[in-house]
C-alpha cells in the first residue's frame, strides 16, 4: 500500500499527463446552461478592434473590453508596431476581457467541439508552442490624471507594452496569480491608447500556473492567456490601495463587532501633499440570498439598520512615499458595532453584508475612492481529541459537506452558469465548495457570499507548486524567482479573498505540506494581508514546520467502493475530515452521454469494461471502467444494452453517493473519532465527463445527484449498512420531537417480509443523530435481493423523509489489506440481481404549469401515482422536465425526484425552471425508471 503522501498518483496523476492552467474568462454561453463549444465554420476570423473608453474621473476603474489576438509565428512586425495605436489586425482573432487563446479560438469557430467524441485531439497543440499577441485600444480624453494598469491572470508569463514602449517583461510579469501595477501616465496620450501583451506558453509543470493533472483530457494550449480583468484605473496625486476591513466578532456573545479599516495610502506626485482619507462602513442594502433557516444569534437580515459608521484623517506625504493608514474602534468608536449583522452559512443563518467606501481627497477635489463589500462571521477550525480538523462558524460546530468545484476547462467565465451550479449545490443540502487551485474569479467568491456557500481555496498538488516538497508529483524544483512568485501569489490571494465571508480557509497544501522556507513564505503574506481564516497546512494527513497538523485525511477513495466501506472508521470511512474522497466513476444520464459521445463510442461504454475511455482522465490509473463495470455487473447483473447499463449505473451512483454522505453525517456526533467534514471528488467536472461529478456538464441530474440530494436533507430517515441501523438525522437548528419512524422490508415481488414501527422519537439539531431501531441480523423469508423503504412522520403525521434502499442478504467484501491509494479491492459482492426480477410497473402522472412573469421562472407540479394492479413497487422513479424534442430543459430545480412508490402511494413533485429556457414550447415531463416504462405527458 502506498504511503499517504504518495497515495495521489490520482495526483501521480502524473508525470505523463500534459497539464494546463489557472484562471477565469469570459466566454460566450448561452443564460444559464453550460457554455456550448463554438461551431466548426472554417471561416476566416474577422478584423478586430477593440476600443474600451476610460473616464477621466479619479477614482476609476476601467476593465478592458476584450482583445484581439494571434500567434506570434504568423505575425512578423516589430513589437513597437504591434503595441501602437492604428495597427491594422488584419486575421487577428476576438476574445474576451478574461479569456485563454484556445477559447478564443473555439468563439471564432477555429476548432470543432472538443466536448464531443475525441474531437479535442484535432487541435494542434504545436499552435501553443509560441507566443501570442494580445492587443487592446483605450481612449483617454484627459490625460490630467495619473494612469494605472492593474491586472493578474496571466498564464504563464508575459511582456507588456504600452504605445510602442515595453513596460514589463517576462520576469517580472510571471505566475497567474500574482497581481502587478504599472504606472503608464507618462505613455498615456489623448485620443487612443494601446496595450499589448506578449503571452509566453504554459506549462505548470515549469511554472507557478495551473494544471489539470487526471481530472480531465487537459486542453492543447494548457491554459495559456489573460484570465482576468486588466483594469485601466486614474487617480490624482495620492492613489488609494490595500483598503480592507478587520472584523473581530465578540465570541461568544456576538453582541459587538470591532471593524478596523486600513487603506495605503500612496504619493505618486514630485511634491508633498496633504491629504483628507474619510470613509464610512454602512450594511449593505441587500441581504444575502442563501437559504437561512432561522437568523441564529447575532442580528439578521430584516431586523433593523445599523447607523452609519463615518471617520476621516488628515495625512500629508512626502514625494513618492506611500504609508498605511488604520482606523481603529479605539480612535473611531462608531465603529464598534452593536448588535452587528451577523454572516450565517446557508441552511443556519442570512447572509448580511457591509460596505466600506473610502475617499483621499487632495486640494478639495477627490484624487482616488475605493469600495470594498465585507461580511461579520467568526470562523475557526482547531483539531479536536482526535487530531481532525473541527470547524465552528461564529461558534457553532459545523460538519463540513462538500464537494470539489472545478471551472470550464478553458477557464470561460459565464456568470449564469456558475450561479446555477452554486444553486444546485444548495439544493443538494451542500454546504462547502474546494477550491484546489483554479481559483475563481471575484464573482463568483460574491455569488457564494450572496448563497452562504463556505469555500477552501488553495494551491493544487503535484505541479511546480508542490514540486519542491512533493517530489512524487510531476513539477520541477524551484529557483530563486519562483519563491518570490509564490509569495507574490499568496498575498495577492489573500488581499482579493479576505474579505469574502464564506472563504473559511485557505490551504497552503495539497498532497503535502510546505517545507519552512515555502510556508514561512505564505504566512508571511497572509499575516500582512490581515488574512482572519484558518491557514491549513495541506489537505493530506501530514504536518508544516510552522502551523503543524493538518487535520485532514486524503485516503481515497476515488474509484469503486461498495456502499457499505463508508461506514468503516478507517480509510475514506467516516471519520475525521476527508479532504477528497469519492466511488469514482459517475456514468450520465443517456441525454448527456448522447450529447459528449458517438454511437460507435456508447457501444464500446456498455460491451467493453477493459477499453480506454477518453472522457474518464488522461491518467493510466483511471483511463477504463473496468472496476465499475466488474462492480456493477457483479451486484446487478450483466448489461443488455445501452440503456440498461445506464438504468444500472443511476441505481449504483445513488446508492454510494447517498452512503458516503449519509455515514458521514450519522457519525458527526460520535463521541469516539467523529466525523468532520467529506469533500466528494468532484462535485462537477470541467468537460463533459464519465468520473468525479454529482452534476455533469450540462446540469442534468442522474443517480449522483439524487442521491446526494436525498442523503443531505433536512430532516431525514436513513439505514446503516455497517450495523442495520435506522437512524434519524436532524441538519436542522432547532430539535424535532413526536416523530415515528417505520421500516417495512420487501420483497422485490412487493411481498412484506417486516413491518415495525416506533414512535415518540426525539432528535437534537445541528446535525444531531438519533437511533430509532435495529433491523434484526435475520428475517425469515427475506430473499437474497430486498428492499427496504424507511419512513418519517412528524407529530401531526405528515411525511417528512422517505428513503428506500435496495439490499442484499449477501454482503459486500472488503479486502483492506490491499487498499492502496486509490480504492480498496471488493473480493466479493452484494446480490442485488433480484431487482431485474420486478414486475413493470406503470407511474401515472398529472402535471400543470405556472409561470411567474416577474422573475421569469415557471414551476411545474407533477403528482405521481403507482398505478395498475399488483403488489410491485415502483423504484426509482425519475422525471426529466423535457421540450418537445425530448431535449431536457435545464438546469432544473427539484423539491425531490427517483421516488419509490408503493401501490396506492403518491408523490407531488415540482420543478422550478428559467421560462425562456422552454425556448417558447409547452413544458413536457418524461416519466422513467428502474421497472417503469418509458412515457411522456404534457405538463403545460
Amino acid at each position: 500500500m502506498l504511503s499517504r503522501l504518495t497515495h495521489r498518483h490520482r495526483h501521480a496523476r502524473t508525470v505523463a499527463l500534459a497539464v494546463a492552467g489557472l484562471a477565469l474568462v469570459l466566454t460566450a454561453g448561452t443564460a444559464g446552461a453550460a457554455p456550448p463549444a463554438a461551431r466548426h465554420t472554417g471561416a476566416t476570423p474577422p478584423t478586430v478592434a477593440a476600443t474600451t473608453v476610460v473616464p477621466a474621473a479619479p477614482g476609476s476603474e476601467t476593465p478592458l473590453s476584450g482583445y484581439a489576438v494571434q500567434s506570434t509565428a504568423k505575425v512578423a512586425d516589430t513589437a513597437e508596431t504591434v503595441s501602437s495605436p492604428g495597427y491594422t489586425a488584419t486575421g487577428w482573432y476576438p476574445a474576451g476581457p478574461r479569456s485563454t487563446v484556445l477559447a478564443a479560438l473555439l468563439a471564432a469557430g477555429v476548432h470543432p467541439d472538443p466536448f464531443r467524441s475525441t474531437q479535442q485531439e484535432l487541435i494542434p497543440a504545436a499552435d501553443f508552442f509560441v507566443p501570442w499577441w494580445y492587443r487592446s485600444d483605450f481612449t483617454v480624453a484627459d490625460t490630467t490624471a495619473r494612469t494605472h494598469l492593474d491586472f493578474s491572470g496571466v498564464i504563464s508569463a508575459a511582456d507588456v507594452f504600452v504605445n510602442g514602449r515595453r513596460i514589463a517583461t517576462t520576469s517580472s510579469v510571471a505566475g497567474a496569480y500574482t497581481r502587478h501595477e504599472f504606472d503608464v501616465t507618462a505613455l498615456i496620450r489623448p485620443g487612443t491608447n494601446t496595450v499589448a501583451f506578449r503571452i509566453q506558453p504554459n506549462n505548470p509543470r515549469k511554472y507557478l500556473t495551473m494544471g489539470w493533472l487526471d481530472w480531465l483530457q487537459p486542453p492543447p494550449d494548457e491554459n495559456m492567456g489573460i484570465v482576468r480583468d486588466v483594469t485601466v484605473r486614474r487617480a490624482g496625486p495620492v492613489a488609494l490601495r490595500d483598503a480592507h476591513v478587520v472584523p473581530a466578532l465578540a465570541m461568544p456573545s456576538m453582541a459587538t463587532a470591532d471593524l478596523t479599516v486600513k487603506a495605503r495610502l500612496r504619493n505618486d506626485s514630485d511634491a508633498t501633499v496633504t491629504t483628507t482619507l474619510s470613509g464610512t462602513v454602512s450594511p449593505s442594502p441587500s441581504p444575502g440570498q442563501g437559504q437561512g433557516q432561522g437568523q441564529g444569534r447575532g442580528r439578521g437580515p430584516g431586523q433593523g439598520r445599523d447607523a452609519e459608521a463615518a471617520f476621516a484623517r488628515s495625512v500629508t506625504l512626502a514625494p513618492h512615499e506611500s504609508r498605511t493608514v488604520a482606523f481603529s474602534p479605539v480612535e473611531h468608536p462608531a465603529l464598534r458595532l452593536k448588535s452587528p449583522r451577523v454572516w450565517w452559512p446557508a441552511h443556519m443563518g442570512g447572509q448580511p453584508m457591509y460596505e466600506l467606501a473610502l475617499t483621499a481627497l487632495t486640494a478639495g477635489s477627490p484624487s482616488d475612492t475605493a469600495h470594498q463589500a465585507f461580511g461579520i462571521r467568526d470562523v475557526r477550525a482547531p483539531l479536536n481529541a482526535d487530531g481532525a480538523r473541527q470547524y465552528e462558524v461564529n461558534g457553532r460546530p459545523l460538519l463540513v459537506k462538500g464537494a470539489g468545484w472545478s471551472p470550464d476547462e478553458f477557464l470561460r467565465w459565464d456568470p449564469t452558469y456558475a450561479e446555477d451550479r452554486l444553486k444546485y449545490a444548495l439544493d443538494l443540502g451542500l454546504n462547502t465548495l474546494r477550491l484546489e487551485g483554479h481559483i475563481e474569479p471575484d464573482e463568483f467568491f460574491d455569488l457564494a457570499d450572496r448563497y452562504g456557500v463556505l469555500t477552501l481555496p488553495g494551491w493544487e498538488c503535484c505541479t511546480k507548486w508542490e514540486a519542491e516538497f512533493n517530489r512524487d508529483g510531476a513539477g520541477e524544483r524551484w529557483s530563486a524567482a519562483d519563491h518570490s512568485i509564490a509569495r507574490a501569489s499568496m498575498a495577492a490571494e489573500a488581499a482579493r479573498l479576505r474579505h469574502h465571508p464564506g472563504v473559511i480557509s485557505f490551504l497552503i497544501g495539497s498532497d503535502a505540506a510546505p517545507n519552512e522556507e515555502i510556508e514561512r513564505g505564505y504566512l508571511d503574506a497572509l499575516k500582512a494581508a490581515d488574512w482572519n481564516a484558518p491557514v491549513i497546512p495541506a489537505a493530506s494527513d501530514t504536518s508544516s514546520p510552522v502551523s503543524g497538523r493538518s487535520g485532514m485525511k486524503m485516503t481515497g477513495p476515488y474509484d469503486w467502493v461498495p456502499p457499505g466501506y463508508w461506514y468503516d472508521k478507517r480509510e475514506g470511512g467516516a471519520s475525521g475530515f476527508n479532504s477528497e474522497t469519492s466511488a469514482g466513476p459517475d456514468v450520465p444520464t443517456l441525454d448527456t452521454l448522447r450529447r459528449m459521445m458517438t454511437p460507435a463510442e456508447l457501444e464500446t461504454l456498455w460491451k467493453d469494461p477493459a477499453a480506454v475511455q477518453y472522457h474518464r482522465s488522461p491518467s493510466a490509473t483511471f483511463d477504463t471502467l473496468e472496476l465499475y463495470d466488474t462492480a456493477l455487473t457483479a451486484r446487478y447483473g450483466a448489461p443488455a444494452s445501452l440503456e440498461d447499463y445506464v438504468r444500472k449505473a443511476q441505481l449504483a451512483q445513488y446508492e454510494n453517493v447517498r452512503a458516503q454522505f449519509e455515514a458521514y453525517a450519522r457519525n458527526a456526533k460520535d463521541p469516539s473519532d467523529p466525523s468532520t467534514g467529506v469533500i466528494y471528488w468532484m462535485f462537477n467536472s470541467g468537460w463533459t465527463s464519465l468520473h468525479w461529478q454529482l452534476v455533469d456538464r450540462y446540469l442534468d441530474q442522474g443517480g449522483a445527484y439524487f442521491g446526494a440530494k436525498k442523503a443531505n436533507e433536512p430532516l431525514h430517515v436513513q439505514y446503516g449498512y455497517d450495523d442495520h441501523s435506522v437512524a434519524v438525522v436532524n441538519n436542522r437548528p432547532a430539535p424535532a420531537s413526536g416523530l415515528t419512524a417505520r421500516v417495512t422490508l420487501f420483497a422485490p415481488d412487493g411481498t412484506q417480509k417486516y413491518d415495525r414501527t416506533v414512535t415518540g422519537l426525539s432528535v437534537a439539531g445541528g446535525g444531531a443523530s438519533s437511533t430509532a431501531l435495529t433491523l434484526p441480523e435475520a428475517v425469515p423469508g427475506l430473499p437474497t435481493t430486498y428492499l427496504a423503504r424507511l419512513l418519517l412522520t412528524d407529530a401531526a403525521g405528515r411525511e417528512v423523509s422517505r428513503n428506500v434502499y435496495w439490499l442484499s442478504t449477501v454482503a459486500d467484501v472488503l479486502d483492506y489489506e490491499r487498499s492502496d491509494w486509490f480504492h480498496t479491492p471488493t473480493t466479493s459482492y452484494a446480490d442485488l440481481r433480484g431487482l431485474d426480477s420486478m414486475a413493470r410497473t406503470a407511474v401515472t402522472a398529472a402535471a400543470s404549469t405556472t409561470a411567474d412573469a416577474a422573475s421569469g421562472t415557471s414551476t411545474t407540479t407533477v403528482t405521481l401515482r403507482r398505478a395498475g394492479t399488483g403488489a410491485t413497487p415502483a423504484l426509482l422513479t425519475d422525471v426529466h422536465l423535457v421540450r418537445p424534442s425530448g431535449e431536457p430543459v435545464l438546469p432544473v430545480r427539484w423539491n425531490d425526484n427517483q421516488v419509490s412508490l408503493w401501490p396506492g402511494e403518491s408523490a407531488t413533485l415540482t420543478a422550478t425552471y428559467r421560462t425562456a429556457d422552454l425556448r417558447g414550447s409547452a413544458p413536457r415531463l418524461r416519466v422513467s425508471g428502474w421497472n417503469t416504462p418509458t412515457v411522456t405527458v404534457p405538463a403545460a
